[in-house]
């Protein structure tokens, strides 16, 4: 799967990275004896090679547009090990399908994207919108696109229509349609009507995991 970005809205501004130039200085006295002083090096693994401002950018793959980011702040660490994409002030993903319709909505407070594994990290206050207009929340969340799954091991909060579905430890498709919760807590309803379903260990996984999956269809 190839990733490139096809076109940026925003004017970017890019921070060029100096090479130290190493300079000696020599003073001759009446002896003959010389004084010699090293340059300063620049650690140029710590910097970024790319920093875009209020961007706005649509990335293609394999000539299909999938996704739009908007953020702040993008910047790119190539030296780095991992080498990843950093963003510091928040991001906005949003997700398309072939014909180009929004498949989900994503909002994090920090994000990194980790180029040669093509895996986003997601951190902060997590939010998730998908096409039935369910949302999610968590605090950490990891989307591998070459697998094209998404998945976290924190506590995962999920509104739908009807209830909220609270527990611990959450896989899905990237479209969040099918999706399980490994350690459910409870189901709420939205409905004063309907009484909501307590403790967490009345609860089934695959029970839980199965409504989910079905309701979301």
């Amino acid at each position: 799967m190839q990733l490139s970005i096809v076109r940026i809205h925003q004017p970017i501004c890019i921070t060029t990275v100096f090479v130290a130039v190493v300079m000696l200085l020599f003073f001759s006295a009446c002896s003959g004896n010389g004084k010699q002083m090293g340059g300063a090096v620049t650690n140029r693994d710590s910097l970024p090679a790319l920093e875009t401002h209020d961007v706005t950018t649509l990335i293609s793959d394999s000539g299909v547009i999938r996704y739009r980011i908007t953020t702040p702040l993008w910047l790119v660490y190539d030296k780095l090990n991992p080498s990843h994409w950093s963003f510091e002030e928040g991001v906005y993903v949003e997700n398309f399908d072939e014909n180009n319709d929004v498949m989900a909505e994503i909002k994090a407070d920090t994000a990194y994207y980790y180029d040669k594994q093509k895996l986003w990290e997601l951190r902060g206050h997590v939010d998730i919108r998908n096409q039935q207009g369910e949302r999610f929340n968590t605090e950490l969340l990891f989307w591998n696109q070459d697998t094209q799954k998404v998945y976290s091991d924190k506590f995962i909060r999920i509104e739908q229509i009807d209830r909220i579905i609270t527990g611990h430890g959450f896989d899905s498709n990237q479209q969040f349609t099918v999706y399980t919760i490994h350690q459910p807590e409870g189901i709420f309803y939205v409905d004063e009507e309907k009484t909501a379903v307590t403790p967490a260990d009345s609860l089934q996984t695959d029970s839980v995991a199965t409504a989910s999956a079905n309701t979301s269809e």
